[in-house]
Order: structure tokens, then C-alpha cells, then sequence
């Protein structure tokens, strides 16, 4: 059981010094024995995941991710967006991780809990070593799922990984609405500068999807968003696009809840309707809104998928080609 305000077994001794503090956010340093997490459990599209940074600076609202500050025995629920972990990336180790995350055939997925290229990423370029890193192991499985436009940055370095492995870049945008997306993500680059990263991506050669993650009830899953948003990832090149309804875990759920009370309060009921004892949404209402998803994206030339669609590659494969 975690004990509040107190860190996890093992935790405590990795926690290093203050590197730099700005925009009213503290940077610390994050011992790491692996920097990639191997996953055993339940059945996930990916078998290797990276965060090179613990914490979010991009504060979304609906992050599910924010209860894994507890862990660092931080239970001030603004802690995750603003004291960030910028996690240790020695490029030998980077290596010998990513070949034998190679060797299992299993993809490596970048971000999966915070964004790789968050403001703190314009510093510590810890995900830039990653990259570099991933530069070395030819053959590996890659995607980066992100909301900045900082990605740019690394186009020529991922277009060179690309031609000896696969790397998709995950755009992730759930709005079109530039006042609404900066209510949602407080701290994330407004939706079009996030479709034109996307067009920067594939017109240097590098697979990009969009990421309409979470689609939120009654804000974001009306036809003309998601019909947007289907276009403008089109128009960018995009490969496809994924979507998934909002979880809302417990901690998310209080954050998430006590947002709507302030800036759309006529929805709490209907929020706490949908998600009464669950944290997620009834399946008649997903199944609505994943057929309207493939319907609309099918209406303008655009693959898609559902988040449970994509392939289960928890479990190790045999590889066709020994590397």
C-alpha cells in the first residue's frame, strides 16, 4: 500500500538534486536503473515503453498519468505539472536496452505516460540521446506519441532511422478549437501548429498518425470536430488516425471533475452519469462514438482504428530477420 507524502520502496535513493527551475516549474534530476519498462502484464500494443521524463508540463486536464507522482511520494495534485523528473540517458546503456528490446520483436513505445517533448525537452534533450540511441539498433519498433511541436526538431534524425526501422510519430490532438484546446491542455501548441508538425514529419519522410486521445463526451465527440480533425490529419499526410473515449482513472477523475465544475459546469451530471463506479464510459456510448469515428473517417480518405484495435504485442515473437 503507497503511504501519501511518502516514496515508494527503492524510490526515495533515486531522486536527485534541483537542475533548473522556470515558468514556475522545478526540474530534478531521476537516477534510472532501466530507462525502458518491459511490459508483463496485460495485453498492450506495445512490449516496451519510455518516458524519458516523469511528470507533465503540458497540465492536460484529463491526463490519466498524474497518480504516478505518489510514487515519488508526492500527493500535491499539481506536483506531476510541475515537478518534473528528467530521467538519467547514458547512450551505452540507451543501446544495449533498445537491442534487446529489438531482440523480442516487440515495439518500443516513447511517451506512453508523458510527453517526450515537453518544454523540458528544449534543455535536457534526454529523448534527442534516445533517438540517437535507437540510431544505432537498426531494426527496432518505434513510436513517439506527442503533442509538440518540438518533434520538428528531430525530423532529420527520425527520417534516418526510419530507412532501417519502423518509427511512427503519434500526433496527438484532440481539438480543432484553439479555445478549447487551451482550456483542456493549458500548456500544449494550439491544434493547427500541431497539424502543421505533422505535415513538417511526413514531408521529410517519417510516418505520422493522429492520436484523437481521449475523445472527451459532450466537449470533443461532436461529427463536425471529429470530422475536422480527420481532414486537417489527411491534409498533413497522416498514415491513419486512432481514437479512444476518455478513463478516468481515480485521481484524474477529481482533477478532471473539479476543471468541469469551473469551466463547463452544466456537464458534471452528466459526467458523473457516464462514469458513475466506472472509469470508463458505458459501451453503448463507446460504440457510438467509435462508429462515428470510422464513418466520418471513412466520409474523407482516412484509415482509422480503435485503440483495441491495434495488435497485441505484449507477448514475445519470434523475429524473421536476426539482427
Amino acid at each position: 500500500m503507497m503511504k501519501p507524502g511518502i516514496a515508494a520502496p527503492g524510490m526515495a535513493e533515486r531522486l536527485g538534486v534541483t537542475v533548473d527551475e522556470r515558468r514556475g516549474v522545478e526540474y530534478h534530476q531521476l537516477r534510472s536503473k532501466d530507462l525502458l519498462n518491459k511490459l508483463n502484464a496485460r495485453p498492450m500494443p506495445f512490449g516496451w515503453t519510455l518516458n524519458p521524463y516523469r511528470g507533465c508540463e503540458m497540465a492536460c486536464r484529463y491526463c490519466f498519468a498524474r497518480y504516478t507522482h505518489e510514487f515519488l511520494g508526492l500527493d500535491d495534485r499539481m506536483a506531476f505539472e510541475r515537478t518534473i523528473y528528467v530521467k538519467d540517458a547514458d547512450r551505452d546503456r540507451l543501446v544495449a536496452e533498445l537491442r534487446r528490446a529489438r531482440r523480442s520483436g516487440q515495439s518500443v513505445a516513447i511517451g506512453t505516460a508523458t510527453d517526450p517533448y515537453q518544454p523540458a525537452e528544449g534543455k535536457f534533450e534526454v529523448t534527442r540521446r534516445v533517438l540517437e540511441a535507437a540510431r544505432m539498433v537498426p531494426g527496432i519498433l518505434l513510436s513517439i506519441t506527442t503533442k509538440s511541436t518540438l518533434v520538428t526538431r528531430d525530423a532529420a534524425l527520425l527520417r534516418e532511422i526510419s530507412a532501417a526501422s519502423d518509427v511512427t510519430v503519434n500526433l496527438s490532438v484532440t481539438t480543432v478549437d484553439a479555445a478549447l484546446a487551451r482550456r483542456l491542455e493549458p500548456r500544449a501548441p494550439r491544434p493547427d501548429l500541431r497539424f502543421a508538425a505533422m505535415k513538417a514529419l511526413t514531408d521529410a519522410g517519417v510516418a505520422a498518425r493522429l492520436f484523437i486521445m481521449p475523445i472527451l463526451p459532450r466537449l470533443t465527440d461532436d461529427e463536425p470536430n471529429l470530422r475536422a480533425l480527420l481532414v486537417a490529419a489527411r491534409r498533413a499526410g497522416a498514415i491513419g488516425a486512432e481514437s479512444n473515449v476518455l478513463f478516468l482513472r481515480p485521481g484524474t477523475r477529481e482533477i478532471f471533475l473539479e476543471f468541469l465544475a469551473i469551466d463547463f459546469p452544466r456537464l458534471v451530471p452528466e459526467y458523473e452519469r457516464l462514469y458513475r463506479g466506472s472509469a470508463y464510459a458505458p459501451p453503448d456510448y463507446v460504440r457510438e462514438i467509435e462508429e462515428r469515428v470510422r464513418r466520418l473517417a471513412d466520409e474523407v480518405g482516412l484509415s482509422s482504428r480503435r485503440r483495441a484495435d491495434r495488435p497485441d504485442q505484449s507477448s514475445p515473437r519470434q523475429l524473421s530477420l536476426a539482427w
